[in-house]
């Protein structure tokens, strides 16, 4: 077995200006990759600020990353980046801001770099150094070495082949205060999702097992919360869940719900973490008996008929047109390695169970 996450994790709070000196030593300019507003409303961004200005570093901001960034926002961010010549790279926010700045600090690192070279596998995977600070719960970007793009030509989301692990990860549930309770959610169940993927992948070993079932029961603790009220208790579990999915997703992978939720997003724009739970429930009906019990049991949950109503509650509003499921499991369908990635069988009839 191989386990490979060389990630340093910091969960405390207020760990940004706790390791001001550390974050500040990894260059002297560094591009602040965000979106709009998240890393603004939940302090992240000053924090980071201040903690570079007190070792009197500086930087730049780039703060156009938009949910489920395209290949078109990573290069206007690289050649606004190259202009300003910095050497590393801090990604603030979600998973969008995180995987673009893997992206962006990729072809940073490239002397006469090209759209193409994203997706280019036969490129090494030198970038410059990333800080990941996640302000939601489900991605685990700060401990992964994945960046997901959308390729409008595909109309759909493709990781590149290149993995870019940040080297600092700054987690603090302080900064989820501000999160809406809808995204909240959605991230929080996007964590689930990794995990329980990640329990059912082929390249599952003990080490992301273990991961696994100690997110899950951390992630099980406050779950409730996620139905009734948030409290500060449950920002702190649901952040570190969050990190702990990350750590076994960066050694298994995810599986046939992520795969299945690109087109949801894509064509119907449901929030990428809703999207994956979608499909929790009849994945998890079709994986071995004995694994099932393991992941219900880790996450506090009796039976699988609680955990379905459970994900009835939260997703009692939704609703997915029937043909944005019919064209998610025809491309899904068509992709045999995605198929034979599960520890339990999957064909053909099996995932339009799962879909439909």
């Amino acid at each position: 077995m191989t386990f490979y996450m060389p990630v340093k994790v910091y969960d405390e709070k207020n760990c940004v200006l706790n390791h001001a000196g550390e974050i500040a030593s990894f260059g002297t300019k560094a591009l602040l990759v965000t979106g709009r507003s998240s890393a603004k409303k939940s302090g992240a961004l000053d924090d980071v600020q201040n903690a570079l200005s007190r070792f009197e570093t500086s930087y730049c901001l780039f703060d156009e990353i938009e949910e489920n960034p395209s290949v078109e926002t990573i290069w206007k961010a690289y050649e606004y980046a190259k202009k300003e010549d910095v050497d590393f790279v801090i990604g603030i926010g979600g998973g969008s801001p995180l995987d673009a700045s893997k992206a962006i600090a990729f072809l940073l690192d490239r002397k006469d770099a090209s759209k193409e070279d994203l997706y280019n596998a036969d490129l090494p995977a030198d970038a410059l150094p990333v800080i990941a600070i996640p302000t939601t719960c489900g991605t685990g970007s700060e401990v992964t070495g994945v960046s997901v793009l959308t390729v409008h030509e595909k109309k759909t989301k493709v990781s590149i082949p290149h993995k870019i692990f940040p080297k600092i990860a700054l987690v603090d549930g302080k900064y989820l205060k501000s999160a809406p309770k809808s995204m909240i959610v959605s991230t929080a169940i996007d964590a689930l999702a990794h995990m329980i993927e990640s329990f059912e992948s082929n390249k599952a070993d003990d080490y992301s097992k273990a991961a696994v079932l100690e997110g899950l029961k951390i992630w099980g603790r406050s779950k409730d919360t996620l139905l009734n009220g948030l409290n500060e208790e449950c920002f702190g579990d649901m952040m570190r869940a969050s990190t702990f999915a990350g750590i076994a997703i960066a050694q298994t992978g995810t599986s046939i719900p992520h795969a299945l939720s690109y087109i949801l997003t894509y064509e119907d724009k449901i929030p990428h973490g809703m999207a994956c739970g979608y499909f929790l429930k009849g994945y998890l009906q079709n994986a071995d008996p004995s694994d099932r019990k393991q992941i219900l049991d880790a996450a506090g949950f009796q039976s699988m008929e609680e955990f379905s109503a459970y994900m009835d509650q939260i997703f009692l509003d939704m609703h997915v047109k029937e043909e944005t499921l019919q064209r998610a499991y025809e491309v899904v369908s068509q992709n045999k390695a995605r198929l034979k990635g599960c520890r339990f069988f999957v064909d053909e009839e099996v995932l339009k169970k799962m879909v439909f």
